[in-house]
């Protein structure tokens, strides 16, 4: 009701029929909001935490990100499964309660004394864990809220929730690495997402959850795969996305010690530098729903790759002084700006063509596939900065991206796709749905 309140003086200036004027989707977007403060202090401290204070190696950077991906690999799909089974609000919302614990954890394993990179390996999974389920039922949530011709503005609008913790969380979380260290930073972290949790107890939504009288967990599973496979956006999509993931954790594995080692960057210079990805967040949501009304949604996604391409590639020529610095800060701008332009088509698209019953399964199965060359990249990258070079790891992802790029041009699938899809039938899927039973 506060926050209702504190927020109902703007909401009469909007346009009507604006979605901040939706009460349902108003709340979600603020737990959102609420979420991306918490996840970007864990963003900056859980790096800072292993690179700083217990001196982890490229190396083990790599470890670290990899054995966060691993529970995409091994829960995805037999989430999606589950999902399609259960009301996914409640998913999402235990979720942010366990990603606040687990932050909570490491402050408590400092306090102890038994805070080491073991401890940080064991969170890792935990946080990768809830990412691969809670993460994909948060996705599902946003189509109940939203109508589908609107996924796309959305997902616009979802990113601007983002970009104000991308403006002030990271200076924030890198003042109180500074003054109290990383694992007291990871308290402030816990109390956001709990607070997130906390604001998704209010919202509601109407859904109903349908399970054919004979359904199966293994037929079920392999009707998620055979969807996407069968659906050309789909598959193309995956695979891009594959690609663009790999470089992405390559270049992620590295960023900070390139920061702290190659240019010389103190905690709170790296913090005020990730300022920048709100400010290439902001331009992102305000940009990239209108180059994708305009150019349409497969050529903003390359646009998008284009863009994160150039951004690795910064950091990798710049010298260790106050250009160094300059050009790190443009890198987070740029690589936020273009990720704004990738996901929100990415997501939308792949939302429009799916039929309601498959959701689930769908965004389980796109999240695996999207994400299955990931930890080899991640490992690639600590491999490249430990045996070639920091900066040689970053110029990998640039180089990947760009290609990337050129060859998603290149395809008439995406250069041609102009607008969202319709949702794509399954072969047998009409004959199954009139048996369903309703189950709430």
């Amino acid at each position: 009701m506060a926050a209702a309140a504190l927020f109902a003086p703007l909401l009469k200036h909007l346009p009507e029929g604006d979605l901040w004027r939706e009460r349902t989707y108003g709340r979600l977007w603020l737990s959102i909001l609420t979420s991306s403060f918490g996840g970007q202090v864990m963003l900056l401290a859980l790096p800072l935490a292993a690179a700083v204070l217990l001196k982890a190696t490229p190396t083990q950077m790599g470890q670290l990100t990899a054995i966060e991906l691993a529970p995409f690999l091994l829960l995805s799909l037999p989430a999606g499964v589950w999902l399609d089974r259960v009301r996914k609000l409640p998913v999402y919302l235990v979720g942010e309660v366990l990603l606040g614990l687990a932050a909570a954890s490491v402050t408590v394993a400092w306090l102890l004394g038994v805070l080491g990179m073991g401890w940080l390996y064991a969170v890792a999974f935990i946080v990768g864990s809830v990412h691969a389920v809670a993460g994909s039922a948060a996705q599902i949530v946003l189509t109940q809220v939203v109508p589908r011709q609107r996924l796309v503005e959305a997902h616009a609008k979802n990113a601007l929730a983002t970009s104000g913790a991308e403006v002030a969380g990271p200076g924030f979380a890198g003042l109180l690495v500074k003054l109290f260290g990383a694992p007291w930073a990871m308290s402030v972290n816990a109390v956001l997402l709990l607070g997130s949790a906390w604001i998704l107890r209010g919202v509601h939504v109407r859904e109903e959850i349908r399970v054919a009288p004979d359904a199966r967990f293994w037929p079920d599973l392999r009707a998620g795969l055979r969807f996407v496979a069968h659906t050309p956006v789909l598959s193309t999509l995956a695979i891009l996305m594959a690609v663009w993931q790999m470089a992405h954790y390559a270049a992620l594995v590295v960023q900070i010690l390139v920061a702290t080692r190659t240019l010389g960057l103190s905690a709170q210079t790296v913090g005020l530098c990730y300022m920048g990805m709100g400010v290439g967040t902001i331009t992102g949501s305000v940009l990239g729903r209108r180059v994708s009304h305009r150019i349409g949604p497969g050529p903003c996604l390359v646009v998008g790759y284009g863009i994160t391409g150039v951004a690795w590639l910064l950091p990798v020529l710049a010298p260790p002084n106050a250009l160094g610095v300059a050009a790190f800060a443009l890198m987070m701008a740029l690589f936020t700006m273009g990720a704004v332009f990738i996901f929100i088509n990415f997501l939308a698209l792949r939302q429009a063509v799916t039929p309601e019953p498959l959701l689930g399964r769908m965004t389980s199965t796109m999240r695996w596939l999207s994400l299955l060359a990931a930890p080899g990249g991640s490992l690639l990258g600590g491999w490249v900065g430990e045996h070639v070079g920091l900066r040689a790891a970053l110029g990998v992802a640039a180089v990947t991206s760009l290609v990337l790029a050129v060859v998603a041009w290149r395809l008439p699938l995406i250069r041609e796709l102009r607008a969202l899809p319709r949702p794509q039938a399954m072969p047998g899927l009409d004959e199954v749905e009139s048996e369903w039973t309703t189950l709430g």
